[in-house]
């Protein structure tokens, strides 16, 4: 008898993933959303290009574009957010209206200090979907977190 193997999904193999790279976040004016998104600490890092190969618009699964944007990071960490505001095509449909929709539903950002963050984004004219909440989990410390919206409606997560 040796140690257990974690359980596979039939036919599949583990892939070589080390990290994550970068989470798109889609908005309907990029220097709105990026004043926004540096209240909450990130800095540009670069823009995107405006318009790229049509090898690139097929491999994201589009025709070719016109996009403003750039690609924003916090200090000391490694994952990015590219922030785009997307000129050809465009839509004004927003995200979504609750997060039990399939798919990508919320991005959770890691804070030292719940109230004061909550504060500072409070007197920058961000409302939250509700006060702190607590979860617990069996030998781990007590997580407080609360969520909010971007200017466009995505939802965000602060964790303490």
């Amino acid at each position: 008898m040796g140690r257990e193997t974690p359980s596979r999904t039939p036919g599949l193999n583990t892939v070589n993933l080390t990290s994550v790279v970068h989470v798109n976040v889609n908005c309907s004016d990029f220097d709105r959303s990026l004043a926004f998104y540096r209240v909450l600490g990130f800095e540009l890092l670069t823009m995107v290009p405006t318009t790229n190969t049509a090898e690139v618009a097929a491999a994201v699964g589009m025709p070719p574009y016109r996009v403003k944007g750039g690609l924003l990071k916090l200090a000391g960490e490694s994952m990015l957010i590219d922030l785009l505001e997307w000129q050809d095509p465009t839509s004004d449909e927003p995200p979504y209206g609750h997060l039990y929709h399939l798919g990508l539903a919320r991005i959770a950002l890691r804070t030292a200090d719940l109230d004061a963050d909550m504060a500072e984004l409070r007197a920058a004219g961000v409302e939250f979907l509700s006060e702190p909440a607590t979860v617990e989990w069996e030998g781990q410390p007590p997580t407080r977190f609360v969520c909010f919206r971007d200017p466009d409606g995505t939802v965000l997560e602060l964790v303490e």
